[in-house]
């Protein structure tokens, strides 16, 4: 039980729920709130779920300013966001391995929200794409790697 602890806090969480639930199937009479304690040890790991996906969103957003943008004042900020995010990535990774198995998709599901917040962007500083923001998207080793796009 330690080890997966240590190894993978996310999948340790979902197994302790799990284990908590199964108890209280049992009958046991112990004073304790089994199914309310579970879904707050679950938590734990929806929390880290959530956090991976924002830090996804985050460098599929600024990979794609940095190539459908004109303006190159703000790139710099972009590059350094994109780097912090994916350092929080790898971190969240490092904690939760089996987090990795769900990188692709989050990746894939973040592509409208980050085409929906350039469009904004570029009607706000009134700048037209430079990229046919539908087509362009991004592997797993490009959005987590060290790959950054040329500016257009």
């Amino acid at each position: 039980m330690g080890s997966t602890y240590e190894q993978d806090w996310v999948l340790w969480s979902e197994e302790q729920a799990r284990v908590l639930r199964a108890a209280a199937n049992t009958g046991w009479n112990a004073p304790i709130d089994w199914e309310n304690v579970a879904e707050e040890i679950e938590s734990f790991g929806r929390s880290d779920r959530r956090s991976l996906g924002c830090h996804i969103a985050i460098v599929i957003e600024h990979l794609r300013k940095f190539q459908a943008c004109l303006s190159t004042m703000p790139a710099r900020g972009w590059t350094e966001s994109v780097f912090w995010a994916r350092g929080a990535i790898e971190l969240l990774h490092a904690e939760s391995s089996s987090l990795r198995s769900e990188i692709a998709g989050m990746i894939t599901n973040g592509f409208p929200r980050a085409r929906a917040l350039l469009r904004a962007s570029c009607r706000e500083y009134r700048e037209q794409p430079l990229i046919d923001l539908d087509q362009v998207t991004y592997s797993e080793d490009q959005g987590l790697g060290e790959w950054m796009p040329d500016q257009a």
